[in-house]
């Protein structure tokens, strides 16, 4: 039991600051609210970009040491989605609807500060990695399963799509070229307010959100965590991760459903309300599952 008592104050210091700037964000908005939808617009397509960019130009950030982290984040993705859409056929929902919020989760706007508080700062640069894979999958894969008909140049046009892509390419050409200093600091300034404007930007979301579709967001905020831990479970057992990478795995796979999420169903029409549900009651159930994932990756 003495054992168990420094791990449980270390997971409680880890969450607490995450759910009291989102705490604050939601008593803001309640009282003053504010039109967010520039700040997430800026957030979306310069913002957190720039702070892809920034990491994986980082000088502590070498690609090739999270290729292996980032397949596992991959597998959990497609894992939870395979998963989800066996459960949607059987609960006879639409998966368009039910199906990318089980698979794209909150590994920006919580991910990003559970990896710094659990991991300090060597766990920054390799979550922004798994949250510069995440978005480029939900950006392609998950944009084709919710608008069947996105066009390629549409997904292609995405500044998250095309900061993946200069970071992965600026990361490769490190050893003939680096940004000069004054812009890298530029970049990373402005980069590092991704996570404290995320969390601030969920809370004041969370007044919006209706309740009305209780029951699928009942299921929704236990099958995402639940689906993406089986699958990390069964990675751990057979891919060689090193103590950070296998810590990172686990907190990305028990985190809730994307508010991102929510943004592209109502974006497109699809069944907002529901996935607005999901969205809601996943990130209170994160209180319950994020613990599971930090004792996994902490233990």
């Amino acid at each position: 039991m003495p054992a168990r008592l420094p791990m449980l104050e270390r997971i409680v210091s880890i969450i607490t600051p995450v759910i009291l700037i989102i705490l604050v964000g939601w008593l803001y908005g309640r009282r003053a609210h504010p039109d967010m939808a520039g700040i997430n617009r800026a957030t979306l397509d310069v913002i957190a970009p720039l702070l892809v960019v920034s990491a994986f130009v980082s000088k502590d950030f070498v690609l090739a040491d999270q290729l292996v982290l980032l397949g596992c984040a991959v597998a959990v993705v497609l894992g939870s989605g395979v998963l989800a859409w066996g459960l949607a056929r059987w609960m006879k929902v639409d998966p368009r609807t039910f199906v990318p919020p089980m698979m794209f989760n909150n590994c920006g706007n919580m991910g990003l500060p559970l990896s710094v508080f659990a991991f300090g700062p060597a766990g920054l640069a390799p979550a922004v990695a798994l949250f510069a894979a995440s978005n480029l999958m939900h950006f392609t894969i998950g944009m084709k399963i919710v608008n069947r008909h996105a066009s390629l140049a549409q997904i292609a046009r995405n500044p998250m799509v095309l900061a993946t892509v200069a970071g992965v390419a600026l990361a490769l050409a490190r050893p003939w070229f680096t940004l000069p200093d004054p812009v890298y600091q530029s970049v990373k300034l402005l980069g590092d307010a991704t996570v404290p404007l995320m969390l601030f930007a969920l809370g004041v979301r969370m007044k919006d959100v209706s309740l009305r579709n209780w029951g699928m967001g009942l299921v929704g905020a236990a099958v995402c965590p639940l689906t993406g831990i089986a699958v990390a479970l069964a990675l751990a057992q057979w891919v060689p991760l090193s103590e950070l990478q296998r810590g990172l795995l686990f907190v990305f796979a028990a985190l809730p459903p994307a508010v991102l999420n929510f943004l592209v169903a109502d974006h497109f029409r699809q069944e907002p309300d529901q996935v607005a549900s999901i969205v809601l009651l996943g990130n209170i159930a994160a209180v319950v599952f994020v613990p599971v994932g930090l004792y996994l990756g902490l233990r």
